[in-house]
């Protein structure tokens, strides 16, 4: 049955009727007064949302979100981290050159043939005075193998330090999203407390004039303290990720915390093999690795040279008094040549290059498996990345509007009573399970976004 409300009510005269009139009175002030109330407030939710969808819309293109790169560029400027492997690229880089450089030269100086006796220095025809310098030379190519092996280590440290920087962009902008989560989340919580609100108060009203029962009530209480404690955890939440925002941006714990800019939805990645094809070329962890494959290389090449000896080149020069009875003698000069036996094969120098070529075999084995692992995680973030851009617009064209029909006319069909209290408070419930979805949906392909950027190793500046 359609019950209709006259424009004007006109009050028995019996004493009985009067009071049924009045009580009918209160009903149709309270479920009008409730249906401007919720009326208003779906059209503000109707406006919030039409205003996201047109925002999302307009950023499907790429976008320039100053906000995250000024940020960008704050951690690459003041994260000590990043600074420490700056340090560590900079230590790399000098031990190149001191590689390929001669051992030092040795100077010695002394008495040779000296007899035990006063003035020893004229009395014995070999007796003289001896200044000397050696130099030892490495065999030909063990100099440049040295140097090439510090070279390999310094790439391999160069492209550590972009890995480091790729690494803690991508936390920083993780952590960037998840807060932008957790306070939009928190903007939509208590939206929806307040229009749960008005649904407790229509509820009681009822009660108490017994058109309406404690279930409605207590649903509605429960429901509040829901969204309370869904609040409660967010907030618990947002200290956190302030936190670890303003660690890896290098600031003190008492500068000012970035508020994060309302989430939108970027461009939908590259297809999988360009991607993969751009985390092989610029990647910095397999970059590295290709270092240290050649590097081992170079070591292995190094190690087999030990069986070649190295040469000491030794120059000295002695002078020579004259003898007590004035006889001039001859200063003398002396030249030698030496080198090492490498003789100790089995036990010395085949462990070595059994060792190089064991950590060369090693680097080739954890290249083809960081490589594997990429590519598995490429298409994973991929997958999430598509879905969630799916998902943002599925909530955006159908899901989200379909929910907010369905809550209005549920509504009116409530004031007419048509319907039950809990079948009303369910509706605007799954509103907001839809709403928590799309901006959860959006930050996930945002971090998805993130996290392919730095398996592919795209340069941060």
């Amino acid at each position: 049955m359609v019950i209709t409300y006259p424009s004007e009510i006109k009050l028995p005269v019996t004493p009985h009727d009067r009071k049924i009139a009045v009580i009918f009175t209160v009903i149709l002030t309270l479920t009008t007064g409730f249906a401007a109330t919720q009326a208003q407030a779906e059209r503000n939710s109707m406006e919030t949302a039409s205003a996201a969808s047109r925002s999302i819309s307009a950023t499907v293109a790429p976008i320039t979100p100053s906000l995250l790169a000024s940020l960008i560029a704050e951690t690459l400027e003041h994260n000590p981290e990043i600074q420490a492997a700056h340090q560590q690229r900079e230590a790399a880089r000098q031990r190149i050159s001191p590689a390929e450089a001669l051992d030092d030269p040795v100077l010695e100086a002394g008495v040779i043939n000296a007899p035990i006796a006063s003035s020893p220095f004229n009395r014995e025809d070999m007796t003289m005075k001896m200044i000397g310098l050696s130099q030892r030379l490495p065999f030909p190519g063990k100099r440049g193998l040295r140097k090439e092996i510090a070279s390999k280590d310094a790439e391999a440290m160069e492209q550590g330090y972009h890995e480091t920087v790729n690494r803690i962009v991508h936390d920083l902008k993780t952590t960037y999203f998840d807060l932008g989560l957790t306070l939009e989340m928190i903007q939509v919580v208590d939206k929806n407390r307040q229009v749960l609100g008005h649904f407790l108060s229509v509820a009681e009203a009822r009660y108490q004039i017994g058109q309406g029962s404690q279930a409605d009530v207590l649903k509605a209480q429960t429901q509040l303290s829901k969204l309370l404690d869904r609040q409660l955890i967010l907030t618990r939440e947002q200290p956190v990720l302030e936190a670890d925002l303003v660690r890896t941006l290098g600031r003190s714990s008492k500068g000012s915390i970035p508020v994060p800019a309302p989430l939108h939805i970027a461009e939908s990645p590259p297809p999988t093999d360009i991607l993969m094809q751009q985390a092989l070329e610029q990647r910095p962890q397999l970059l590295a690795l290709q270092n240290l494959i050649a590097r081992n290389e170079k070591s292995v090449d190094l190690a087999r040279k030990a069986y070649l000896p190295d040469v000491d080149v030794r120059f000295s020069y002695g002078q020579r008094d004259n003898m007590l009875d004035g006889t001039r003698r001859d200063d003398m000069v002396s030249m030698t040549v030496a080198v090492n036996l490498p003789i100790w094969r089995s036990n010395k120098i085949e462990p070595r290059i059994i060792e190089s070529e064991a950590l060369r075999d090693q680097a080739i084995n954890l290249y083809q498996a960081q490589r594997n692992e990429i590519g598995a995680k490429l298409r994973q973030q991929i997958a999430i990345a598509e879905q969630s851009q799916k998902s943002v617009k599925l909530y955006q064209t159908t899901i989200l509007p379909q929910a907010r029909l369905t809550v209005e006319s549920a509504l009116s069909a409530y004031q007419v009573g048509r319907i039950d209290f809990l079948t009303l408070l369910d509706s605007q419930m799954t509103v907001f399970d839809y709403e928590t979805s799309l901006i959860t949906a959006i930050a996930n392909h945002n971090k998805a976004l993130a996290e392919i950027d730095f398996l592919t190793g795209k340069k941060q500046h």
